[in-house]
């Protein structure tokens, strides 16, 4: 069993207004990756939450074991990725690590990484798209320590440069998982202004 980890901890303050809750498709970019994560081995659900955690919970429907509160958002995504780590339970497979600011994603996407990380055995699969990349992430719990020691500064990458022969990459034409929604200009551009 996998967990679904959506990081969601940030100011926003380049976009203006919590990026969870822009729109995409109709509905927020937080409801379009709860959408997409879901899955038959996806057993646990985790959106870590931060700056705006209160109108986030209040505008998405998410049960109360689902959300983790970083209070230590500001030192960055890292603090998040440990804080939904902790939160987990006993004997997870893995975690499938998604940011807000990358929706842009299939639920084809996810269930290709997610039955290459059970059939490659490989600790970390990630998409790539034209040579870069992406998001999201399936990291495996043999790595959960690691990821509780990274160095902040360089985060969740450190782990995955500390294994380059353990990675699992998954070819896509899918752009979105390298696209960085996070300034309004980007979003436009991405998503004509939607």
């Amino acid at each position: 069993m996998l967990a679904a980890v959506i990081l969601s901890g940030g100011a926003s303050s380049r976009m203006g207004s919590p990026k969870a809750l822009l729109s995409y498709q109709g509905r927020p970019f937080l409801e379009h990756l709860l959408e997409v994560t879901s899955h038959r081995n996806v057993g646990v659900r985790r959106v870590v939450l931060g700056a705006h955690a209160e109108p986030i919970a209040k505008s998405v429907e998410l049960k109360a074991d689902e959300i983790v509160i970083n209070e230590d958002w500001e030192k960055g995504q890292l603090s998040s990725i440990q804080a939904a780590l902790r939160s987990l339970p006993p004997r997870t497979d893995g975690i499938l690590l998604c940011l807000i600011d990358h929706p842009l994603i299939s639920t084809a996407l996810v269930q290709e990484l997610i039955e290459l990380f059970y059939t490659s055995k490989k600790p970390i699969v990630l998409p790539v798209y034209e040579g870069r990349r992406g998001h999201p992430v399936i990291f495996s719990s043999s790595l959960y320590d690691e990821l509780l020691h990274a160095p902040l500064e360089t985060g969740a990458r450190a782990v995955v440069w500390a294994h380059p022969s353990a990675v699992e990459e998954v070819r896509t034409n899918e752009e979105g998982c390298v696209l960085n929604l996070n300034d309004p200009e980007t979003l436009h551009k991405e998503l004509g202004g939607a």
